[in-house]
C-alpha cells in the first residue's frame, strides 16, 4: 500500500524523469528562433565551435540544448523533418545511456540523429546498431545526409567489405552496422598479427536500434568464428538412418500413480526445452540398432566412454528429426540448410547451429553435410555490448523486459508517451476448440476488412502457417502479400504499401522491420521516384507531386474512416513483446486502428499451457462447432503461461551470461597479452620472463627447492636440457668441484647457461631482425592454445552439470576447473615459445646459400625415386635402401643430426618416417 500511496504523490521514477527532460525541451524551443535566423555555411560552423569547447573540457550535458537544438534545425533544412519534442526527450534518454520505449511509428530513427550528433563530437566515434544490412545501409544514407549537412563523417560497415573499407568506416565520427559484424570485427581483430590489420579504434559509445531484439533475443546464442574441424559426414549419414526407426512414446509416466502413458516408445519429446530423452527400452533399442548399422561394437554400452560421441550424434539426430521442422525452424534453399529467426521470422543465412545439430538437420533433408567447426574466438551479445563505455537502446518494446535489461546491462528503461493518444481498440482473443474453425473465423474477418476497404495485416509465427493462410487467401480468391524469410527482399516494399485501402499483408513476426504502415499508403518512394528524373522540368515535378499527395490524402481518409488497419493474430508468440510489436504496427501517431488475436486449443503455447483447462471448460459448456470463446481469464492465463516461458528464457540466457562470464574473464587477459604484444616495440623482456619461469619449472622437476645433495638427479636434468632444450651445462662437474653447493646455484647455472645461448643467437641475427619472429611464435603459440583451450570449455561445460548429483554446484566447479585449464594453457605457451627459441637454428646467409644448394643437387639426383611403397595391408613405409642418407640411418643415434643434411636431429627428420 505505501509504494502505492508514495507513487501517487510524487509521481513514478518515469514520471519524474520525463518532468526533468521537459525542462530542458524548453530550453531547446527557446533556441530555435536564434538558429533559424543562420545561414548554411553558420550552421555549419557550430560543428568546429561545439568540437573545440568539447576538447576544451566542457562536458556534452551542458553543451546538449545548443547541440539538440542544432541537429533539429539541420533536419528541418536537409530532411524536411522537424524532431517532435518527444523525440527531443528520447534524444535524452539516449544520451544518458538508457533505453528509450517508443511506440513504432514514433519516429526512432530520426531522434537517434542527436544523441549521435551530440556525441559524434568527441572525435572517439558512434557505433549504430541495426538488426540487419539493409536497415544499416538505409539509415546511413538518408540520416547520412543530416551528418554530412552538419561537417560529420559517416561510415557502413557491412559483411564482405575489404579491411581498408572497414577501417575508413570505423574512422567516420558515425558507423552504422549490424550486431553480429560489430562482433565478429572485435573477434577478428583479437586474431591479427600486425597492429595495421585491426579495424576498430575502441568502443566508445553505441546506440542499439530493437534494442530487444538484439540484446535479448539474439542473446541466447553466442558469436562464434570457427575453423573446420575433423570431417565426420558418413557418421551422420549413417545415424540419419538410424534415428526414424525409434518410436515416439506418447503421453508421459506419472511416477506417482505409474499411469501417463498412452503410447509406449523408444523416447520422449520435451516441447517447452526442445529436448529428447530416450527411455529405457529405448536405450536397448538404440544399442541394437546401433550395432546391426555397425556403429557400435557387439555388447558395448552406448554409456561406455569411448561411445560418449556416438549418444551425443544419436540425440542431435532425433532432434533434427522430432524437434527442428522444415519451413518453421528452417528453410531449404540452394541445397543448404538456412536458420530461420524465431523472432524476427528472417533467414540468418551463414549461421549454424552447434553441437552437431545442424549437420543432423543437413542428413534429413538429404543435402550436403558441411564438416563441423573447431571454435577459433567466441563471445556473447552480452558481454561484447557491456565493453562500451556507455550504452544506449532504442525500440517499441522494451517494458516487459525492462528487469532483465537493468539486471544484466544496467540500462534503465524509460517509457516515453506518443506524439498524439493512440486510439486503437485491442479486442479480446477468441478461442476456439480446433485449428480448422480458427482458420475459417480469420478468413471471415479479412474478407469482411477486405469488401470494406479496410488493410488487413495478418499476423503469424511460422513460415508454414503464412503459407497456410496464402493458400486459404488463393481459394478465396483474396488478393495479398506474404512477407516471410523466403521474400526477404521485397519487405520494405510491402510493408510501404500495407496501408492502402483493402489491401491484405500476411507477415511473420513483425519485429525490427524499420519502415512506417502509412495509412493510405507511403507516398515518399513514390516522390523520391519523381524528383530523381532528370527529364522532367521542376514545374512538372512539382504538379506531380502534389497530385500523389493529394490522392493519397483521399486513401488516407478513406482507411482512416474504415477504421484504420486492423491487425489479425492467428497464434500467440511465447513473448508478450512480439504480440505487442504486432499490435504496435496499427495506431501510429493517433490514428484508428484495431487488433484481435485468434487462438485454437492445437496452437503450441495452448497446448502446453492452458489447453486440458479451456478443453475442460468448453466440453462443459457444450459449444457448439465454430463457436469461440472470449474471455478475459483465458488471455490472462495466457499471459501468465507466457511470462512463465520469458521467465525461463531470462533464466537460460542468465545462465549462458554467467558461464560465459568465466571465460570472459580469461578472454580479456588472453586479448589483453596479445595486443601489448602486438604493439610493444621490443618483446625480449617478455621472451626473458617466460625463459627463466619454463626453465625454473623444469629444474624444479629434478632438483626441487630447500632439497638436500642426495635428493637431486642432475644426470637426469643434464639429459632433458641437452635434448629438448639445446642447452648444454656440466651441473655433474660443477657440483663436484665445489665444496658446499645450494640448489638456488644450480637454478641460477642453468638460467645463465639458457640466456647465453639465447644472446648468441640475437647476436648473430640482430635484435631488430629476431623481433618479427619471437612476436610470431609467440602469437601463434598463445592462439593455438586458446583455441584448444575453447574446444576444453565446452567440453567442460555440457558435462559439469552432472556435478550437481554429487552435491557440488556446477557453477563453481565450472569456475574451478576452468580456472585450473586456464593455469595449464599459461604454462603450456610458457613452455612451448621457450622451447621454439632455444631450438631454433640460426644460419649465416652463406649457410643458408649452401644448405639451398645442396637441396638442389640431392633434389635433382633423386626426382625419379618413389619413396613408398604399399605393404600388404595397405599401409604405407619407407625403404631405406632407397635414399643414401636413410641407408646411413642404420649407425646414427636418435639425437644425432640427420645424415640428410637437414641440420635436424635424426628423430624429428628422416627418424620420424622409418
Amino acid at each position: 500500500m505505501l509504494p502505492k500511496l508514495l507513487t501517487q504523490i510524487f509521481g513514478s521514477r518515469n514520471d519524474r524523469l520525463l518532468k526533468q527532460y521537459r525542462r530542458v525541451v524548453q530550453q531547446i524551443n527557446a533556441l530555435e528562433p536564434q538558429f533559424e535566423g543562420l545561414s548554411d555555411e553558420q550552421l555549419r560552423a557550430k560543428t568546429d565551435e561545439f568540437k573545440q569547447r568539447v576538447a576544451g573540457g566542457e562536458k556534452l550535458d551542458a553543451l546538449l540544448p545548443e547541440a539538440f537544438a542544432v541537429c533539429r534545425e539541420g533536419g528541418k533544412r536537409v530532411l524536411k523533418m522537424r524532431h517532435f519534442d518527444v523525440q527531443l526527450i528520447g534524444g535524452m534518454v539516449l544520451h544518458a545511456g538508457k533505453i528509450a520505449e517508443m511506440r513504432t511509428g514514433e519516429g526512432k530513427t530520426l531522434m537517434a540523429t542527436l544523441p549521435v550528433y551530440l556525441n559524434a563530437l568527441t572525435g572517439k566515434g558512434v557505433h549504430l546498431v541495426t538488426v540487419n544490412d539493409y536497415l544499416a545501409r538505409r539509415d546511413a544514407e538518408e540520416m547520412g545526409k543530416l551528418y554530412n549537412f552538419l561537417g560529420l563523417s559517416v561510415g557502413i560497415n557491412l559483411p564482405q567489405m575489404t579491411r581498408e573499407q572497414k577501417q575508413a568506416a570505423y574512422q567516420s565520427d558515425v558507423t552504422y552496422g549490424t550486431n553480429n559484424e560489430y562482433g565478429f570485427d572485435y573477434l577478428r581483430d583479437n586474431m591479427v598479427y600486425e597492429t595495421a590489420d585491426r579495424v576498430q579504434r575502441g568502443l566508445a559509445f553505441a546506440i542499439v536500434d530493437e534494442v530487444d531484439s538484439i540484446l535479448i533475443d539474439e542473446a541466447r546464442t553466442p558469436l562464434i568464428i570457427s575453423g573446420q574441424a575433423d570431417d565426420q559426414t558418413d557418421l551422420y549419414q549413417a545415424i540419419n538412418k538410424v534415428a526414424p526407426l525409434l518410436k515416439r512414446q506418447i503421453g508421459e509416466l506419472d511416477l506417482r500413480t505409474g499411469e501417463g502413458v498412452i503410447e509406449p516408445g523408444d523416447f520422449t519429446v520435451d516441447e517447452k526445452s526442445h529436448q529428447i530423452y530416450l527411455t529405457e527400452d529405448g536405450h536397448e533399442n538404440a544399442e541394437r540398432l546401433l550395432s546391426q548399422a555397425g556403429l557400435l561394437p557387439e555388447g558395448a554400452s552406448l554409456y561406455d566412454a569411448g561411445n560418449i560421441t556416438l549418444m551425443h550424434h544419436l540425440y542431435a539426430s532425433l532432434r533434427a528429426h522430432h524437434v527442428y521442422h522444415k519451413d518453421q525452424h528452417y528453410v531449404v534453399q540452394n541445397g543448404e540448410v538456412v536458420i530461420v529467426d524465431e523472432f524476427t521470422g528472417r533467414l540468418m543465412t551463414g549461421r549454424r547451429w552447434s553441437d552437431g545439430l545442424h549437420q543432423a538437420v543437413e542428413a534429413k533433408e538429404g543435402v550436403a553435410i558441411q564438416s563441423e567447426n573447431q571454435t577459433l574466438a567466441s563471445i556473447t551479445f552480452q558481454n561484447y555490448f557491456r565493453m562500451y563505455g556507455k550504452l544506449a537502446g532504442m525500440t517499441g518494446t522494451a517494458d516487459t523486459e525492462a528487469y532483465e535489461f537493468q539486471e544484466i546491462y544496467g540500462l534503465e528503461t524509460v517509457v516515453i508517451p506518443p506524439n498524439r493518444p493512440t486510439i486503437r481498440r485491442d479486442e479480446l482473443d477468441l478461442v476456439y476448440k480446433t485449428s480448422k474453425e480458427k482458420f475459417d473465423a480469420v478468413l471471415k474477418d479479412i474478407r469482411e476488412c477486405h469488401e470494406r476497404g479496410q488493410p488487413v495485416l495478418v499476423g503469424t509465427t511460422s513460415i508454414e502457417n503464412s503459407e497456410l493462410i496464402s493458400t486459404l487467401l488463393n481459394q478465396a480468391k483474396l488478393p495479398h502479400q506474404v512477407l516471410n524469410a523466403k521474400q526477404h527482399a521485397k519487405e520494405a516494399e510491402i510493408i510501404a504499401q500495407a496501408g492502402r485501402p483493402g489491401v491484405i499483408t500476411i507477415a511473420t513476426n513483425m519485429a525490427g522491420r524499420g519502415t512506417d504502415i502509412v495509412l493510405g499508403g507511403n507516398v515518399e518512394k513514390q516522390v523520391q521516384f519523381i524528383e530523381a528524373n532528370e527529364s522532367l522540368s521542376a514545374e512538372e515535378k512539382a504538379s506531380r507531386i502534389q497530385q500523389l499527395r493529394d490522392e493519397w490524402r483521399g486513401l488516407h481518409e478513406k482507411v482512416k474512416a474504415e477504421g484504420g488497419l486492423r491487425i489479425i493474430a492467428t497464434e500467440r508468440h511465447e513473448s508478450r513483446r512480439i504480440d505487442n510489436q504486432l499490435r504496435g504496427r496499427s495506431g501510429r501517431q493517433g490514428d484508428p486502428g484495431s487488433s484481435r488475436f485468434y487462438l485454437s486449443l492445437d496452437d503450441p503455447l495452448m497446448r502446453i499451457f492452458a489447453g486440458e483447462r479451456v478443453r475442460a471448460i468448453m466440453d462443459r459448456l457444450k459449444m457448439p462447432e465454430g463457436e469461440a470463446i472470449e474471455a478475459g481469464i483465458v488471455s490472462r492465463s495466457l499471459e501468465s503461461a507466457q511470462r512463465k516461458v520469458e521467465g525461463r528464457n531470462f533464466d537460460i540466457r542468465k545462465q549462458l551470461l554467467e558461464y560465459d562470464d568465466v571465460s570472459n574473464d580469461q578472454r580479456k587477459v588472453i586479448y589483453q597479452q596479445r595486443n601489448d604484444i602486438l604493439e610493444a616495440q621490443d618483446v625480449a623482456a617478455q621472451i626473458n620472463n617466460l625463459r627463466q619461469s619454463a626453465l625454473s619449472d623444469v629444474v624444479r622437476g629434478f632438483v626441487p627447492a630447500e632439497s638436500l645433495e642426495e635428493q637431486w638427479d642432475l644426470p637426469g636434468l643434464e639429459r632433458v636440457l641437452k635434448d629438448e632444450w639445446q642447452i648444454a651445462v656440466d651441473l655433474q662437474g660443477t657440483v663436484e668441484k665445489s665444496d658446499a653447493i645450494t640448489d638456488e646455484d644450480i637454478l641460477e647455472k642453468v638460467l645463465q647457461a639458457g640466456e647465453a645461448i639465447f644472446a648468441d643467437k640475437l647476436e648473430r641475427v640482430g635484435l631488430e631482425q629476431f623481433t618479427p619472429f619471437m612476436r610470431m611464435v609467440l602469437l601463434q603459440s598463445i592462439d593455438q592454445h586458446w583455441r584448444e583451450h575453447l574446444a576444453a570449455l565446452d567440453y567442460l561445460r555440457q558435462g559439469i552439470h552432472l556435478r550437481g548429483y554429487a552435491q557440488k554446484n556446477p557453477k563453481q566447479e565450472y569456475k574451478r576447473e576452468a580456472f585450473e585449464l586456464f593455469s595449464q594453457l599459461l604454462d603450456v605457451v610458457k613452455m612451448e615459445v621457450t622451447r621454439v627459441l632455444l631450438n631454433v637454428r640460426i644460419q649465416s646467409q652463406e649457410e643458408a646459400t649452401q644448405a639451398a644448394e645442396a637441396i638442389e643437387q640431392r633434389a635433382e639426383s633423386v626426382s625419379n625415386v618413389t619413396y613408398t611403397h604399399p605393404n600388404e595391408d595397405g599401409s604405407v613405409s619407407q625403404d631405406p635402401a632407397q635414399d643414401p642418407a636413410l641407408a646411413a640411418a642404420a649407425h646414427v643415434g636418435r639425437n644425432d643430426p640427420c645424415p640428410c643434411g637437414s641440420g635436424k636431429k635424426y628423430k624429428h627428420c628422416h627418424g620420424k618416417l622409418s
